[in-house]
């Protein structure tokens, strides 16, 4: 798997909820669950605010000293 970053990811599925959300099979359904696909737009954007706010270093130079 490629390791595309966090921001990046996060795009792609905000991209793939607003698709969701629009396709007619999923607006022809009757979901009663616990989380909604707004809850889970909001966790995304949450996600991506996170991401683009904190510099988080991911390498692994001096990790082991």
């Amino acid at each position: 798997m490629q390791n595309q970053p966090l921001q990046e990811l996060v795009a792609q599925a905000q991209e793939l909820l607003s698709a969701i959300r629009q396709h007619p099979q999923y607006q022809a359904l009757q979901i009663d669950a616990d989380v909604t696909l707004g809850d889970v737009t909001q966790f995304f954007n949450t996600l991506q605010w996170s991401a683009t706010s904190d510099a988080v270093d991911t390498t692994r130079e001096g990790f082991f000293q």
